[in-house]
């Protein structure tokens, strides 16, 4: 059986339930605003944040769940969908996993209003239901979110991250996000208990694992389905960048810089600033880095009785280090 497949077994049920729950939470009375989400249902991913959301409540509840449990996984799901078109748009991103995006097929301007409609179904839908403290939760990822992406973009054209920034702006960016899953399949089921911000900082320290591992893809360890490089382009700073600029010397430090700022398009250039990386053990400390964070996760779930739920969420963040893709 596939790993993700063997995490989503315990939630099955849910996940299947959830699918309908999620499709009508999006229905609108405009045909072409129905024809959209639609196809965005129907190009969904591997769906792992729901799975925290219900693997979490599962945990902490004796295995069941109640309808916060959904809406707060809908919530989600609605806010992640309406971030992700807005971001094609920002990113002017033809493709998303291989399909075409909004903008590429309905123009810019119906997907920036299609993420606007998301965003707020998925607000309505915790206010109509009374669901103050799940919308506190959402709404200080989305805050989180849309600072970590403007101060990345402010530090790239500076190109003066440090590792402590590097951390801040993947903390916001992506960590975020999966933490407040965690913490919202606590809160649907346990508001109010400790185990909301241990939940929290349980999917905070996934996301920082999963940020790193993504970052360690553009150096093209494995055979993967993405190119080599693309960071590097689009001059991005990361960990194993971080690294190898702060142990080298000023002469390749000046080099390294003026190769991503004005040869960014250079492929034979881009070829030896990764080897550079990679010779200045910059991938060799980003692993290091990701698995202290995968342990810190693994140690926060040590606390908890042992059942289905832990073991897919343990199998989750192994699962995050170690995929291929």
């Amino acid at each position: 059986m596939k790993i993700v497949a063997q995490i989503k077994e315990p939630v099955y049920q849910e996940m299947e339930l959830f699918e309908s729950k999620f499709r009508d939470s999006m229905t609108s009375k405009v045909a072409l605003l129905n024809r959209i989400t639609h196809y965005i249902v129907n190009r969904k991913g591997k769906q792992m944040r729901p799975m925290f959301v219900f693997l979490t409540a599962k945990l902490l509840n004796n295995g069941e769940v109640n309808e916060r449990t959904y809406r707060g996984a809908s919530v989600i799901e609605l806010i992640h969908t309406a971030t992700l078109v807005h971001d094609d748009v920002v990113d002017e991103s033809n493709k998303r996993r291989g399909f075409f995006s909004i903008n590429a097929l309905w123009k810019n301007k119906i997907a920036v209003l299609v993420g606007d409609y998301l965003l707020s179904k998925g607000l309505l839908l915790s206010i109509d239901n009374g669901d103050f403290d799940l919308l506190k939760i959402i709404s200080v990822a989305v805050r989180e979110m849309s600072e970590g992406e403007l101060l990345q973009i402010e530090k790239a054209r500076r190109l003066d991250i440090t590792e402590d920034v590097y951390y801040d702006i993947i903390r916001q960016k992506t960590a975020t996000l999966i933490a407040a899953c965690c913490s919202l399949g606590a809160c649907s089921v346990k508001p109010d208990s400790p185990d909301v911000e241990t939940f929290r900082k349980f999917g905070e320290l996934c996301g920082m694992a999963f940020q790193i591992k993504d970052d360690l893809f553009d150096y093209g360890g494995e055979k993967i389905g993405k190119p080599t490089g693309i960071d590097i382009k689009e001059q991005k700073m990361t960990l194993p960048l971080i690294y190898a600029l702060n142990n080298c010397s000023k002469k390749e430090k000046s080099w390294v810089i003026n190769s991503i700022k004005n040869h960014n398009k250079d492929k034979k250039r881009v070829k030896e600033v990764i080897a550079f990386v990679k010779d200045k053990g910059g991938l060799d400390y980003s692993v290091t880095k990701m698995l202290q964070y995968r342990d810190e996760a693994l140690k926060l779930l040590s606390t908890y009785p042992e059942s289905d739920y832990k073991s897919a969420l343990e199998l989750m963040v192994n699962y995050v280090v170690e995929r291929k893709k």
